[in-house]
């Protein structure tokens, strides 16, 4: 059953959310309402995610980031002024963050993710995590299933760009437009004519969890059968994932020469354990995943920030379960893997 919520909206509400109101109806704008949510990594997406969450009118956003914002934060990471650089990068993005909504409760939190207990993640409805490696993102997944808290993860790395989203077992609501004839006063040769007619119904989505997304076995049916027809984006996301938890940074320009050998090396490795064809990944490609690129973060920060609002709102069909933009076609496609 899709959940309502019946704290009523202020005065001052009503008039800053009219047109999110006007788009997805007030019973999801309360939902909105009263949703806690935490922002894991402050970088580019993180910062676009941010954006998005907080001037859709949840309850709160918590940003947070253990790492100190840089110069090269500055292309992609707009929260952030010129002169917090050098200072923690949630603390530096929270006035900026704050501004563009002051209805929503704005805080940051300095720790790293693997310092705070599994408690503290308990008091949020979603938590999207970018820049963790892959154990973190695996225990926070686990965390939320056990509690029925929405889960989210993605990442940009230069022009590649990639997220997913578990929200266990999810009730939503869903507008449909059905076409039935009606009668007109026209000739009998031209007497009916379809209206379009706009009903809603209640449907339900389930999700694997992120361990199961990532253990694909590409030689095991029905995945041995598509392989072929397969783009290149969910194995270079294993090769950029195994990279960060290996080396606990990513792929950076200022060491571009030596990334790429170890990009390349790591290609291997992965790719021959899955046995999967390692023209699969073109080595141009692994030229295109250094820094983050605005527009691709503003691109895969936009499709992860509607996921979250839909997801929260209980409004519209969501993505189930991965998004994926391809720096080869320019192009992001959505598939659900691991199911």
């Amino acid at each position: 059953m899709v959940e309502l919520n019946s704290n009523e909206l202020t005065d001052a509400e009503a008039e800053q959310y009219d047109r999110q109101i006007r788009l997805w109806g007030l019973d999801s704008q309360k939902r909105l309402r009263s949703s806690r949510v935490l922002i894991i990594g402050l970088k580019g997406l993180g910062a676009e995610v941010a954006k998005n969450i907080t001037l859709a009118g949840v309850k709160s956003v918590t940003l947070l980031d253990d790492g100190a914002a840089s110069q090269d934060d500055i292309c992609s990471q707009f929260l952030v002024p010129r002169d917090q650089i050098g200072k923690n990068r949630a603390e530096a993005s929270l006035a900026r963050t704050q501004n563009l909504n002051p209805m929503v409760n704005v805080t940051a939190e300095t720790c790293a993710v693997a310092d705070h207990p599994d408690e503290y993640f308990h008091a949020f409805e979603a938590i999207c995590a970018t820049k963790c490696p892959t154990d973190q993102l695996l225990r926070l997944d686990k965390i939320c299933r056990e509690k029925s808290i929405k889960f989210f993860c993605g990442d940009v790395f230069g022009f590649f760009g990639f997220m997913f989203a578990d929200l266990q077992t999810h009730e939503f609501a869903e507008e449909i437009t059905e076409f039935k004839p009606t009668a007109t006063e026209e000739p009998a040769a031209k007497r009916l004519k379809a209206e379009p007619v706009k009903t809603t119904v209640k449907r339900s989505s389930t999700f694997v969890p992120l361990q199961n997304a990532l253990d694909v076995d590409w030689t095991a049916e029905p995945y041995s059968k598509k392989l072929k027809k397969s783009e290149s984006s969910y194995f270079l996301m294993k090769i950029l994932l195994k990279f960060r938890s290996e080396n606990m940074r990513d792929p950076s320009p200022g060491t571009r020469s030596a990334d790429m050998e170890e990009l390349n090396r790591l290609k291997n490795e992965v790719l021959t354990k899955m046995s999967i064809p390692l023209e699969k990944v073109p080595d141009n490609l692994l030229s295109m995943v250094f820094a983050e690129i605005g527009p691709v973060c503003a691109i895969v920060g936009g499709v992860l920030s509607q996921e979250i609002i839909k997801a929260l709102s209980q409004h519209e069909a969501p993505h189930n379960n991965m998004f994926f933009f391809n720096p080869e076609r320019n192009l992001g496609h959505v598939e659900c893997l691991g199911a």
